[in-house]
């Protein structure tokens, strides 16, 4: 039994253990370590990510856009930011992130011990944020700290730790915003979010687009990071895969990227909020309650991956759920896709990678996923 197996086994035994007692919690769903409902199936994830009028995502007393928007309004904010995660977009991108990750790895010191999430996968993560963003080098060392003082806050559970560094956060990005906005010569990103307008003609407020920011920065610079140590951990335990992955295609890569992720899920859950008495997994749940979708168990639910340790990217590319699936699917899998591949790519085509004769990789603790430390050592590839 795999780590990642032991793990879903352990947090479902438990949940389940706290409702063995008493007829009324006999018939409650089992929760998650917060004490919430929890969609664990395949099945019943799909359907609740697709109801987004019995599953609100409106479930954060804070502004949250586009994904804690709902109806027409998600709809909106969604068809406004979607040319940034365009093809023609992102391929213009490519280039500029290809020379992001080479000046990363060529700074990379072979057989020095390093952690591949902490020293690879969080500097990779604020670089090619920033080189998307347009954001100067001077912001990236306030970034990596912020990417750390984020991962320890919300490990902690603490709301006032996590307000802290939201508000940490939100004066980095109203600091860059302002500067868009004294400026009316088009040159990045950043500088186009501050010129957003609806369809009506209305702004985008600085309000939203700090949130915005939020959602494609704060999020995606833990996630690249936790990525990586995933992806980095699963090529050491299999490194007939360091030979092979160089060699496919783009697609083929992507794939194998999202199965490595698929079967050791970094995103852990979704919150959906009920806005009417449903049933889930059986059992009654009543309106106003916040439920989780466990995309980590519903990624290794036997009843669709028979063996969900099995390595099969083509036969399981339809039914992955890494970036989730309905109308708030991630809107920035195509980047984080992209970014993936190309610090792979970058890595492999002049390392190899084993783990670190000193430590020993250590799991990430729940609500993250992942690992927290993945020791690894960088070896020359003979030619």
């Amino acid at each position: 039994m795999s780590d990642t197996t032991r793990r879903s086994a352990r947090r479902i035994c438990a949940c389940d253990a706290a409702y063995s007692q008493g007829s009324t919690q006999a018939r409650a769903p089992a929760t998650d370590p917060a004490g919430r409902p929890a969609v664990r199936s395949h099945t019943e994830a799909v359907a609740v990510a697709s109801d987004t009028t019995l599953f609100s995502s409106r479930v954060s007393r804070f502004l949250q856009v586009p994904n804690g928007l709902d109806g027409e309004e998600h709809r909106m904010m969604r068809g406004l930011l979607a040319p940034f995660f365009s093809p023609a977009a992102l391929k213009e991108l490519q280039p500029r992130l290809e020379k992001t990750a080479a000046r990363l790895i060529e700074t990379r010191r072979p057989e020095r011990a390093l952690c591949a999430v902490h020293e690879l996968g969080s500097l990779y993560a604020v670089h090619a944020q920033s080189t998307w963003l347009g954001w100067c080098p001077e912001i990236e060392d306030e970034l990596v700290e912020w990417v750390e003082a984020n991962h320890e806050a919300t490990r902690s559970g603490a709301l006032e730790r996590t307000r802290e560094v939201a508000r940490w956060f939100d004066r980095i990005m109203r600091d860059l915003i302002a500067q868009r906005r004294q400026t009316d010569v088009a040159h990045d990103v950043t500088w186009r979010l501050t010129r957003l307008r609806r369809p009506n003609g209305t702004p985008v407020s600085d309000d939203e687009i700090v949130s915005i920011l939020r959602n494609w920065t704060g999020g995606d610079l833990s996630s690249l990071a936790l990525c990586t140590g995933v992806l980095l951990h699963w090529l050491i335990e299999h490194p007939e895969h360091q030979a092979a992955w160089p060699s496919l295609d783009d697609t083929a890569l992507d794939r194998a990227i999202d199965e490595v992720l698929r079967i050791d899920d970094p995103f852990t859950f979704s919150r959906r909020l009920v806005t009417a008495p449903t049933t889930l997994a059986g059992r009654p749940v009543a309106a106003g309650v916040h439920v989780v979708i466990d995309w980590t168990s519903a990624n290794r639910d036997p009843d669709v991956f028979d063996d969900p340790d099995v390595y099969n990217p083509a036969g399981n590319a339809e039914r992955n759920l890494v970036y989730g699936t309905g109308p708030h699917a991630c809107p920035g899998r195509p980047l984080a896709t992209l970014e993936l591949r190309v610090l792979l790519r970058a890595l492999l085509a002049r390392f190899t990678v084993s783990a670190a004769p000193c430590g020993r990789a250590q799991r990430a603790e729940w609500p993250l996923g992942g690992w927290e430390r993945v020791p690894i050592v960088l070896n020359e590839r003979r030619p």
